[in-house]
């Protein structure tokens, strides 16, 4: 029973507070009164059961962009993260439009909009983890309430700027520097879609796959991230956890993302035309007619990714570029 004595250090330490205390914010930073008292209001809130649900049985590809779950527009209030393949799932439905999520529909609409299953690849129980682990860093424990993202809001008529106020944004977790679409946090902006990022995914894909994002390009993309985050950004993080979501977010696109009737279960056929890539990461949206992955998977190629390159955890000091 580790949950008591870790709780409060995580917390503490890596939850942030918001204003009005929304009911998927975590208390983090207020008062003993305080969180009593918003304990006592945001009691009435809760979402049950907070138990995790039983594994599915994979059966196959299957149509996901169906009928029952058409692509939405967002609406006002409604929010978006750092994770295409989550926002994809709550802008057809699988998940909440809004993107307040229990983690047990994380894990139910990752199984069924395509995205993971416990069969293969990640682990049922390593999906658990990551997800309730997800829940205590940056989740509402009150309401099993969390947000797949941060909420951007105006704080001036020209520019708008963004004010992270909470959920998987949390930086140097899953969102964090050297991303695939979105500009690191030096640079701000993080929650949007970054089209110069995106050209030069392209131009990998061009270079090294033919036009294709595959194995191999996502290899030599991940590498080029990690150094033009060094070259470029005094205060470039890449320590643990983000060390891993950084390289399994390079497999995640080639892993879910390709239609299921068109790929293959040997990882190194597998690949990925640049359509289908930016309607997930700059839309959160599944192409016309799109199938899910026509076998269970989860993190295969991150080993191979890794090793083409091997980079240390680490970051830059004291400010300054190139000092990883």
């Amino acid at each position: 029973m580790l949950l008591p004595q870790l709780l409060p250090l995580l917390i503490v330490s890596i939850s942030h507070l918001c204003s009005g205390f929304p009911s998927y914010r975590s208390l983090a930073g207020l008062s003993e009164r305080d969180q009593d008292a918003a304990v006592e209001r945001l009691s009435t809130e809760a979402v049950y059961p907070p138990s995790p649900p039983a594994p599915m049985t994979y059966n196959g590809t299957k149509l996901v962009h169906d009928e029952a779950h058409p692509w939405k527009p967002l609406m006002a209030g409604d929010i978006r993260g750092p994770c295409p393949g989550l926002n994809t799932l709550a802008s057809h439905g699988y998940l909440p439009r809004d993107g307040v999520v229990t983690p047990a529909q994380i894990i139910t609409a990752a199984q069924e909009g395509e995205f993971w299953q416990p069969q293969k690849g990640i682990s049922y129980d390593a999906a658990l983890t990551a997800t309730y682990a997800a829940m205590l860093v940056d989740g509402n424990l009150v309401t099993n309430l969390l947000s797949i993202g941060g909420k951007t809001k105006k704080t001036g008529p020209d520019p708008p700027k963004p004010a992270i106020v909470g959920g998987l944004n949390t930086h140097d977790v899953f969102e964090g520097d050297a991303s695939m679409t979105r500009a690191d946090a030096f640079f701000g902006d993080i929650p949007g879609f970054n089209h110069t990022l995106f050209d030069q995914m392209v131009d990998f894909s061009n270079r090294y796959g033919e036009g294709y994002y595959n194995l191999t390009v996502a290899a030599e993309y991940r590498y080029h991230l990690i150094q033009q985050s060094i070259a470029t950004n005094p205060n470039f993080s890449f320590v643990f956890p983000r060390y891993f979501t950084g390289y399994g977010e390079s497999v995640l696109a080639l892993n879910l993302f390709v239609d299921g009737r068109d790929d293959t279960t040997v990882l190194g056929g597998r690949k990925l035309d640049m359509t289908t890539a930016l309607s997930f990461f700059r839309d959160s949206r599944f192409p016309p007619d799109f199938h899910r992955v026509s076998s269970p998977t989860g993190s295969e190629g991150l080993r191979e990714i890794m090793a083409a390159h091997p980079v240390r955890p680490g970051r830059n000091l004291d400010g300054k570029i190139n000092n990883y």
